[in-house]
């Protein structure tokens, strides 16, 4: 969780920094961010499998096994960052075209596109690095290395933007070498870490053995993921035709809200970790009895911030705007999601403990019916035909959030809640 509020506050951060500059360098940045999702996207899964299998392995208490999955694990992520880095250099300018980047904005866009996106490969190994210490049970290495190159990043971001006594500034290219540089160093501090640690592994020996299980894992949660990247394009588009005020309104509440999925995400990936470790001592039982203990924290963490979400969105909605109708609008936005916000806790919870099960697949169907079913279908019906704005695009998301935690709570329900076998006892 203090991970995922680091990386939040660093982003505000550097978009702060940035929009100093001007309108054109922030769009610039905003549109190569948008592409970067999608190859964040791609990391991330392969981070979600290599967490399932390693988690298991260890709790199996076989760390060779282990070891031999996170040297594969790593080397397909260097090998996915290094294509990502050469689409990015041939083609960085045909890519933020296709975002719709105007002329003016290209110029900025492909410089600060290839500085950052040409070494992905240290995007990917962090990503990597830090599912492998997790899945092992370590979450506090990776929080407090965020914690150092975010401190880091931000003075870095300042001093290369706007320059100093004996640097001059670089503008966007700043931003970019800032969060280049951070990206090498936190790469070689989680590497370290790992090489301290008791999943210590060598390039020198293994196998290529547990590449396909990885890829099985992995190729669902990216689907995923680009599911999500995919339809949120599509359902803002539909947002956009509302009008510019109510698209406006909505990325102000989305702004507040990000907020709300951070303990989300932090249990998520203890309910990954609890129930794949569990799972492969042959605790089944602890396996669901700890996916729902870890739920039900996130259930009472998050209806808290529904609560403070209810009360205090006017005052929130103000730090964006003051102008009185999209003040309005953000408002009925957020006490809309206030009342979302336990589904939104149980979705994502049960998503990762699933996944910590081996199940990647179940968490895909959700985004993919939740997304492009319920949400796209809702915002077109409430808002479009039925006039509602921006009420109608948060009843939208809040019912895609209620038949997602529903769906993700029979998937659960049905892969761990079974009889113990006597083999499985015995193994206990």
């Amino acid at each position: 969780m203090i991970e995922n509020l680091l990386q939040t506050i660093v982003g505000f951060v550097d978009t702060l920094f940035v929009s100093k500059l001007g309108l054109l360098e922030v769009t610039a940045v905003g549109v190569t961010n948008a592409i970067l999702a999608v190859y964040l996207a791609v990391f991330l899964a392969m981070g979600v499998g290599t967490s399932s299998l390693i988690a298991k392995s260890v709790g199996a208490g076989n760390l060779e096994k282990a070891k031999a999955i996170a040297r594969q694990s790593t080397l397909l992520s260097a090998i996915l960052g290094i294509l990502f880095g050469l689409v990015t250099f041939f083609f960085a300018k045909p890519l933020l075209q296709l975002m719709g980047a105007e002329p003016a904005v290209l110029a900025s866009g492909i410089v600060y596109f290839r500085i950052v996106a040409v070494p992905s490969i240290f995007i990917s190994l962090m990503t990597i690095f830090g599912s492998i210490l997790r899945a092992a049970g370590d979450t506090k290495t990776p929080m407090k290395v965020g914690l150092w190159i975010n401190l880091l990043h931000i003075g870095l971001d300042y001093i290369l933007i706007f320059g100093s006594s004996d640097i001059p500034g670089m503008g966007v290219a700043g931003a970019a070498w800032a969060t280049v540089m951070v990206r090498v160093i936190g790469s070689i501090a989680l590497f370290a870490y790992i090489r301290k640690s008791k999943l210590s592994f060598s390039f020198k020996k293994g196998t290529g053995e547990y590449t396909l299980p990885l890829l099985q894992l992995s190729a669902p949660a990216a689907a995923e993921r680009l599911i999500m990247r995919f339809g949120q394009v599509l359902y803002f588009g539909l947002i956009v035709r509302i009008g510019t005020e109510v698209y406006a309104a909505h990325t102000i509440a989305g702004n507040i809200e990000i907020f709300s999925y951070l303990p989300g995400y932090g249990l998520a990936v203890a309910a990954t970790t609890l129930v794949g470790q569990y799972l492969g001592a042959g605790r089944r039982e602890d396996a669901y009895r700890f996916g729902l203990f870890t739920t039900g924290i996130a259930v009472v963490f998050m209806s808290f911030v529904g609560i403070l979400f209810f009360i205090f969105s006017p005052l929130a909605a103000t730090w964006f705007t003051n102008e009185p109708p999209v003040i309005d609008m953000v408002t009925t936005a957020l006490r809309i999601d206030a009342f979302a916000q336990p589904f939104l806790a149980i979705g994502l919870v049960l998503a990762g403990a699933l996944q910590g099960a081996g199940d990647t697949k179940s968490p895909m169907y959700s985004t993919a019916i939740g997304m492009w079913l319920i949400r796209v279908v809702g915002v077109y019906v409430l808002c479009i035909y039925l006039k509602m704005g921006i009420a109608g695009v948060w009843l939208s998301i809040a019912f895609d959030l209620f038949i997602r935690a529903i769906f993700l709570f029979i998937r659960f329900n049905g892969k761990l809640a079974k009889p113990v076998s006597i083999r499985e006892e015995g193994k206990s």
